[in-house]
């Protein structure tokens, strides 16, 4: 009798088990397929416009510019007037310049993907599974990933990046107080060269500058 109850309790506690292995093999194969697509990227570049909507869905900002990336951890995001910032990182430190307030903040990197959305197209992506529960779909020659960190104190809820032909197409940031940002790439160009002076900073005379 003891034994059959052994043998019962032990039948349903690996029945149980079973959902859990297929949800985390499926995010392992969500996160090896996303790997494969960002680690084709050793340089880029594109145009994108931005969007940012309130909580609401009310439209906030709009936004264009130019964006280069180089890996390990290097990008240059520049956001063009009248709203024009530039945000340019060597993979140790970024630096923030806005031209209007002649201002430029220097921080050191945080190298964390989920605290820097960017690194995701130009950082280390081989330990996703580490920052985030990743789901994903595939129709066509569209695959769309949603990246939930596991962090607290992330930057973001969730994080939706969606390929087309194998290219970055868009992306879709949902913040913590309910703002939503699209970003939409465009004129892609995968692995040019691209001189390393783009990724440090030349601070213009006469700006303040802040280090954090």
């Amino acid at each position: 009798m003891i034994k059959t109850l052994l043998r019962s309790t032990l039948s349903v506690l690996c029945l149980a088990s079973l959902p859990l292995m297929a949800v985390a093999d499926e995010q392992s194969r969500a996160a090896e397929r996303l790997n494969q697509l960002l680690s084709k990227t050793r340089t880029m570049t594109a145009d994108f416009s931005q969007m940012t909507l309130s909580s609401n869905g009310a439209n906030m900002q709009d936004t264009t510019g130019t964006l280069e990336v180089k890996r390990p951890g290097m990008f240059r995001w520049h956001t063009n007037p009248p709203l024009e910032q530039e945000l340019v990182s060597n993979g140790e430190k970024i630096w923030l310049y806005d031209p209007d307030l002649e201002q430029v903040t220097i921080q050191q990197m945080d190298q964390r993907l989920s605290h820097t959305p960017a690194l995701l197209l130009s950082g280390d992506v081989s330990k996703l599974e580490q920052h985030f529960d990743i789901s994903w779909t595939e129709g066509g020659n569209v695959v769309d990933f949603v990246l939930v960190p596991k962090a607290n104190d992330s930057m973001f809820d969730t994080l939706r990046l969606s390929f087309r032909d194998g290219l970055i197409n868009d992306m879709q940031l949902n913040d913590p107080i309910g703002q939503r940002t699209n970003i939409l790439f465009q004129n892609v160009q995968l692995n040019p060269d691209i001189d390393m002076d783009r990724f440090t900073f030349e601070i213009p005379p006469g700006v303040d500058v802040i280090s954090e």
